[in-house]
């Protein structure tokens, strides 16, 4: 029988999180720092997942959820005597993994799909580009981070005809169905969502419109304006 190995990664934390907890922990302008220790994800539910979904996870994220079934860190920023949450991190969980498009938005009765809102227009021009995920049999999407309703952030297969290709991107849905690349591969993501802290609607930095002026006021003032910097300069973090 498999031994099953320890569940608590607290020994690895500084690892896992490219050793960003340690930065956050030890800047004056944080006020907490809270991660959510979570177990390693059953290889037989990794299996049934592949199996129900008709496709194979791509091995980094595959063992990434070995590690841990999911990830979620935050960190709040002194306010006066009060702390405000700021920094969110999230990768769903295996059972979270869920696929987007083909069901109706709308309770409604012949209400549309995500993919009858599908725009082809912007595929005209742009050879040079990845050429986006689509919401009908063309790709398979599940949602790895709902971004704190900002948008999500997406695995895509693309190419399932005649069989889905093991190949995946990681795409950007922002909220109103724009498709936005940010990486190749899981890892380099994983790298991307740590270095920039999550703060919020990081992710809108690698769109053609940029972050809100909100969001940009947060990444040039969080924490006296050294946490980024920081993060960069070490040389774990790196996207």
């Amino acid at each position: 029988m498999e031994e099953k190995p320890s569940s608590s990664i607290k020994p690895y934390l500084d690892k896992l999180t490219l050793g960003v907890t340690r930065i956050l922990e030890t800047s004056p302008g944080v006020a907490e720092v809270t991660f959510v220790e979570k177990e390693p994800a059953e290889r037989h539910t990794i299996i049934s997942w592949e199996q129900k979904n008709s496709c194979v996870l791509p091995e980094d994220l595959k063992n990434f959820y070995l590690m841990t079934d999911g990830f979620q860190m935050t960190w709040s920023v002194k306010t006066d005597d009060t702390p405000m949450p700021l920094g969110s991190m999230v990768i769903n969980s295996v059972s979270k993994l869920c696929r987007l498009g083909g069901s109706s938005m709308y309770t409604l009765p012949n209400a549309p799909t995500l993919a009858d809102l599908e725009d082809d227009t912007d595929e005209e021009g742009n050879e040079d580009k990845p050429e986006k995920p689509h919401f009908d049999s063309r790709s398979l999407i599940f949602e790895l981070d709902p971004c704190n309703g900002n948008g999500k952030v997406c695995l895509v297969y693309k190419h399932t005809k005649p069989v889905v290709s093991p190949d995946t991107e990681i795409w950007f849905l922002d909220r109103a169905l724009y498709w936005h690349f940010l990486t190749k591969t899981f890892t380099a993501y994983y790298r991307l969502l740590i270095t920039h802290l999550g703060l919020p609607q990081w992710q809108y930095a690698f769109t053609s419109y940029g972050v809100s002026p909100q969001a940009k006021f947060h990444f040039l003032t969080s924490c006296n304006g050294q946490l980024i910097g920081r993060a960069l300069r070490d040389g774990n973090c790196r996207a």
